[in-house]
């Protein structure tokens, strides 16, 4: 029988060689985008999707979650290979109706539902549970396997609704090209970015339980910029 290690070496090769094109060098540098860089995207995100008056994130679904993704600028890899890599955070809504401090995440691989011609495109997680939470805070998970995630409704249909109901654990949305819109996502990972925590927070003892659960950890100014942009599209609990 003819070895096929060579020729399978030769294929897996030309795999590497195409994924090292397909992902911006960007991506595959070292250096980690300051924490401050990222809470200043998901702002500009959170802002730009509450002010579309039609088809906008619904209120009622905000106010309902137990938390939210924001991960700006999602990139999707050429050619087929690497799927899709972005950076972004997750935070949690207390009981009280006012918003933690921020966990930063990558969301790495797996199938988005990509409209034609986009390359890139900003993706907003809203989590029905506090458990979907706890097992993203824990460690890695895979969306759609770990937790269940749909498409989420948008605009003032989903506001006029009485009878909305978070049927998944998680809405994936996506905005691109100035369209927001509910989008399949299916099979990717979200990791905790250890190392942009420690140095956000300058503590590398810090869990991400401590970051989310901790309302005496005292974050730099510019979380307060992030929550304030949290706070104009949800009414505090009484």
């Amino acid at each position: 029988m003819t070895d096929q290690r060579p020729k399978r070496s030769l294929i897996m090769a030309g795999f590497v060689a195409c994924l090292a094109f397909s992902v911006p060098a960007g991506l595959m540098a070292a250096e980690e985008e300051p924490g401050a860089e990222r809470i200043a995207k998901a702002v500009v995100v959170l802002r730009e999707m509450i002010d579309l008056p039609e088809e906008g994130l619904p209120s009622r679904i905000l106010e309902r979650c137990h938390g939210i993704a924001v991960i700006p600028g999602v990139i999707k890899a050429a050619y087929g290979f690497g799927g899709q890599y972005g950076r972004g955070l997750v935070v949690i809504r207390n009981e009280d109706g006012t918003w933690s401090n921020p966990v930063f995440i990558s969301l790495i691989g797996g199938s988005l539902g990509w409209q034609i011609g986009v390359q890139k495109a900003d993706v907003v997680l809203v989590f029905k549970t506090g458990k979907s939470i706890d097992n993203i805070a824990a460690g890695k998970v895979t969306l759609g396997a770990d937790l269940s995630v749909t498409a989420g409704p948008v605009g003032r249909s989903a506001e006029a609704s009485t009878d909305l109901d978070m049927e998944a654990e998680i809405y994936s949305y996506s905005r691109s090209k100035g369209l927001f819109a509910g989008i399949s996502i299916k099979g990717a990972s979200i990791q905790i970015d250890k190392d942009a925590n420690r140095a956000f927070y300058g503590d590398a003892g810090l869990t991400s339980q401590d970051i989310l659960y901790d309302r005496t950890l005292k974050a730099p100014d510019v979380v307060e910029d992030l929550k304030a942009a949290l706070r104009k599209k949800t009414a505090p609990r009484i």
